[in-house]
C-alpha cells in the first residue's frame, strides 16, 4: 500500500453553472492519469471540500492524499 500527496489545480473547471461537478471529474481524471489506476474512489471529505462554497465558487486547487491498493485508489483531503 503506497501513499502519496498531490496538489490538483481546478482552474480548468469552466462554466459558471456546473463548476462543482466539473471539478470532481477533473480530480478523477488527474488521479487516473498520475496513478495509472482504473478504479478511483473519492472520500466524502473531498466532495464536501469542493462543494463547501457552492456550485459556482469552487477552490482553485485541492491537496489530496491517495492510498493505492492493487487496482483501486482512495483519495482523501490532506
Amino acid at each position: 500500500m503506497a501513499e502519496e500527496i498531490y496538489t490538483i489545480p481546478l482552474k480548468r473547471a469552466f462554466g459558471r453553472e456546473k463548476r462543482g461537478k466539473n471539478a470532481l471529474l477533473i480530480v478523477k481524471e488527474f488521479l487516473k492519469k498520475h496513478t495509472k489506476a482504473e478504479d478511483i474512489k473519492l472520500d466524502p471529505s473531498v466532495s464536501e471540500y469542493i462543494w463547501s462554497k457552492g456550485i459556482k465558487k469552487i477552490p482553485r486547487k485541492i491537496r489530496v492524499k491517495i492510498r493505492k491498493e492493487e487496482d483501486n485508489v482512495i483519495a482523501t483531503i490532506v
